[in-house]
């Protein structure tokens, strides 16, 4: 457990809360036992909850998994009262450490952020959380770019792993950015004391900042899927003319086995006995098979 304090405001941030943690909040806290219960309980679906004294909150941050290079959802728990902050996760979030750590060492930061109420300390904490995505968005796109630039080098058979990861990421970044939304909007639309009408306007502010990301998502998810089209069709391409040379050397081939497998029939070779035979016969079939590529060449079948 951390604590941070300033004035009347109390940030608490708890990583993997437990059976302790809903002792401690039973303990010291007045807040509704559901809330208490859904704190330590992990939810799949963001939500906002208004109770008789304090608000909750579920929120997925989208976090990166450098082994697997994908997105996945870190559930942040958050809870606020008139005078505390409470939040918990079981990710590590970089982001939120971060913005506590700030917090800590700077007392004029703690001035700015902490001075108002607990609604202006969450709309700080959720707007960090928020413009941290760019970051990471800026990092697909140039992840994209590089694949783009690779499958117009001649890689494309390198690249169908490569596209299937960035779609991946993608996926699971929109799939963890958009139910995020109306969480904003229930914050901006909330009637309760604890959030006061003109920092509804701020909460507001914040859904557009989502909108954004979501946009430069929906560019990104395009993009990729035509790089993979691409991808494909440059694949297809190459292998079309690989099997069209096997086909034409497979065609040239046949006429000379035939010829082969006649001579190989009679039991008189035609000049057996002949010392420049074999060139004889080499020379008949080098014959068969120019006029093979010239009939071909008159069919423009290549």
């Amino acid at each position: 457990m951390k604590k941070i304090s300033f004035k009347n405001i109390t940030w608490i941030d708890f990583e993997n809360p437990d059976s302790s943690t809903t002792r401690y909040l039973h303990e010291n806290f007045d807040i509704h036992p559901l809330a208490i219960e859904e704190f330590v309980t992990p939810t799949i679906r963001p939500k906002a909850t208004i109770y008789h004294n304090c608000i909750f909150l579920t929120l997925h941050i989208p976090l990166y998994d450098v082994v697997e290079r994908t997105t996945y959802a870190g559930e942040l728990d958050i809870v606020i009262t008139k005078d505390h902050l409470i939040t918990g996760h079981d990710h590590k979030i970089f982001q939120l450490t971060d913005f506590f750590e700030k917090l800590e060492n700077s007392e004029g930061k703690r001035r700015n952020y902490m001075s108002t109420s607990t609604a202006h300390l969450l709309y700080f904490l959720i707007e960090s959380l928020v413009e941290s995505c760019f970051p990471r968005l800026d990092h697909i796109h140039k992840n994209i770019d590089v694949i783009e630039n690779r499958v117009f080098a001649g890689e494309e058979k390198e690249m169908v792993r490569e596209i299937s990861i960035a779609k991946r990421d993608v996926l699971n970044f929109r799939r963890t950015l958009k139910p995020q939304r109306s969480i904003l909007e229930s914050l901006a639309q909330m009637k309760t004391p604890l959030i006061n009408s003109e920092l509804k306007a701020y909460y507001q502010d914040l859904v557009g900042t989502n909108t954004r990301l979501w946009n430069s998502l929906e560019s990104a998810k395009e993009t990729i899927e035509s790089l993979e089209e691409t991808n494909n069709s440059l694949l297809s391409n190459k292998l079309n003319i690989t099997m069209k040379v096997l086909t034409i050397f497979s065609a040239v081939m046949l006429p000379m086995t035939v010829y082969s497998n006649i001579l190989a029939m009679s039991a008189d070779i035609p000049f057996g006995n002949n010392p420049y035979g074999f060139w004889i016969h080499m020379g008949i079939m080098f014959i068969i098979s120019i006029f093979t590529i010239l009939a071909f060449k008159l069919k423009k079948w290549f």
